[in-house]
């Protein structure tokens, strides 16, 4: 299974910073008795890795070598693969770099390096064959691709960041085949779309389907000084929570 990991992204929201924001320290872990920063990029390569993913294609900027020069060709159990933004195109145009490297009849997972989550395993969770969404409550979706669903789950509209709030529901992340990827591609090339909740929206209007799975239990884009903030009291949660189960 492959996972898409668009970062050629500028992160002008928490610059000015000396290296890509998918590189931003977030949290640590340790290497046997050493415990070393960990980039916030990495949570989510984990999480692909947890979910089944053994190919991973980052999509950079051409000035964000110091991603490649961190990742090298694996990270975890997973191989590592590149593809070149030439410009900022928008979020499903980098995804799109990456479509020539996926067989249609394979699995593909997407997510945002820049953002933390838990359940760790939610994604692993997500059918396979299906265009799933992974859907997680924040308490301010107008910021973010909010996802209303109908009794079945099955997906009704994806809200790009308006104010009128119909749902407290996002989406975090989201897995489907190949041959679905190249759907949207194809809807995609005479639309140009910037954002995926829209092109999301004409692919439903076309017939296609998609469900959300509101198995997500807490989402932080670490995006923002807030957000960054907000990582670190999260993952220190998670932590505490985690030594108190053991």
């Amino acid at each position: 299974m492959w996972g898409i990991i668009p970062a050629a992204g500028m992160g002008s929201r928490i610059q000015p910073l000396a290296f890509s924001k998918e590189l931003l320290p977030v949290g640590s872990y340790f290497t046997g008795p050493t415990e070393r920063p960990r980039a916030v990029s990495e949570y989510l390569v984990e999480r692909m890795v947890n979910a089944g993913v053994d190919k991973i294609c980052f999509v950079i900027s051409p000035g964000k070598s110091d991603i490649l020069d961190y990742f090298g060709s694996h990270a975890l159990s997973a191989a590592i693969f590149y593809a070149v933004q030439p410009s900022p195109e928008g979020l499903c145009d980098a995804v799109f770099r990456a479509l020539p490297l996926i067989p249609p009849g394979e699995d593909v997972c997407i997510g945002l390096p820049d953002t933390i989550w838990f359940p760790e395993n939610a994604l692993r969770d997500l059918p396979s064959r299906e265009f799933s969404l992974l859907l997680f409550p924040v308490s301010h979706p107008e910021r973010f691709d909010s996802v209303v669903t109908d009794a079945t789950g099955q997906v009704q509209q994806v809200r790009v960041k308006q104010q009128e709030v119909l749902t407290e529901w996002i989406w975090g992340a989201m897995k489907m085949s190949g041959s679905i990827l190249a759907e949207l591609h194809a809807i995609w090339s005479h639309r140009k779309d910037e954002y995926l909740g829209t092109l999301i929206n004409e692919y439903l209007s076309r017939g296609g389907k998609a469900r959300g799975y509101p198995i997500g239990e807490s989402y932080v884009d670490v995006g923002t000084l807030n957000g960054y903030r907000e990582a670190l009291r999260l993952l220190d949660a998670n932590r505490a929570s985690a030594a108190i189960s053991a």
